[in-house]
């Protein structure tokens, strides 16, 4: 059973999900329906394209901890500025502050080196403190939601399917199709399972790691848009709660930290995952640090057994 297992990680992953799905249905029989489902996928979204963005970095042996900032960030700005350049204006606007941190970032650990996990805290920490300043100037400006952002991240088509799925599902199909079946998802592995050999081959690393770190950003711009539109409301601290499961999906779903392995496919079990632990938790009517603790330790739990169990 151990050797079938190993050969199928995601199958891992899958009893992982429907373990946690049978622990609320045991909890409080009656929860698991189609509005419960629809509910979890609506929330799991957001959660699944930030992973994929981190999986895409995490592959070549980075992380992006910039993501949840950028999302913030693009949600805020996106809001405050419809009203004057009109939706799809405050759109490009929120998008394009993704691509620039994610090329920054790019640069810095591509061209300059510096350490992912160090360059991504410091550009992050940089885009806040840039919002904080950028919100504090314009306080007279009235927030709004676009419409078709707000039925983007909330609405639901016939009641019951999502409609961030018409958005995530592309995002997934594309990410999976990229790592497996063209040049630039090859490159990716390759560089995270051996950069040195990567330039002794003649690779220019450098634009593989400055496209993936860019792709990282827009996509947690794209999450913050999405996260914006079901909350209907941005904040500085949007997306704050997203960090810790961004990275912890990815590592459930069995993509190494070290790069080299794995894939998306596992990321997007591994946020339905955290999102029914959350939807769990919230059932049990845990106090939030207590939440928290549990989060954690689950979390850590669960990456461990995998890890043990697919290496």
């Amino acid at each position: 059973m151990t050797a079938w297992l190993q050969r199928n990680t995601i199958a891992v992953l899958i009893l992982l999900l429907l373990a946690f799905v049978a622990v609320v249905e045991m909890i409080k029989p009656g929860t698991i329906n189609g509005v419960w489902l629809s509910n979890t996928l609506l929330f799991a979204a957001p959660l699944g394209i930030l992973a994929a963005g981190q999986t895409l970095v995490m592959l070549t042996g980075g992380i992006d901890l910039s993501v949840v900032s950028v999302a913030t960030g693009a949600a805020f700005l996106m809001t405050t500025t419809s009203l004057r350049v009109g939706d799809t204006g405050a759109v490009a606007i929120g998008l394009a502050l993704g691509l620039i941190v994610g090329l920054v970032n790019g640069i810095g650990i591509a061209v300059l080196r510096v350490q992912p996990l160090v360059m991504t805290l410091g550009t992050g920490l940089m885009t806040q403190g840039i919002i904080i300043v950028y919100s504090q100037r314009i306080l007279s400006t009235r927030s709004v939601v676009p419409d078709f952002i707000h039925t983007l991240g909330s609405g639901r088509l016939a009641d019951a399917i999502p409609v961030d799925l018409f958005l995530w599902v592309p995002i997934a199909a594309v990410t999976i199709y990229g790592l497996a079946r063209t040049g630039f998802g090859r490159l990716l592995y390759a560089v995270g399972d051996n950069r040195e050999a990567c330039y002794l081959a003649g690779i220019r690393v450098w634009r593989v790691l400055l496209a993936d770190y860019a792709i990282c950003g827009v996509l947690a711009a794209v999450a913050g848009i999405v996260l914006v539109g079901n909350t209907n409301s941005a904040d500085l601290g949007l997306a704050d709660t997203y960090l810790l499961p961004s990275v912890a999906s990815v590592i459930i779903g069995g993509t190494s930290i070290f790069g080299g392995r794995g894939g998306y496919a596992g990321s997007i079990v591994g946020a339905l995952i955290l999102t029914v632990l959350n939807g769990l938790l919230t059932l049990l009517d845990s106090p939030e640090p207590v939440k928290q603790i549990l989060y954690g330790a689950i979390i850590f739990l669960l990456a461990t057994a995998y890890t043990r169990l697919t290496d």
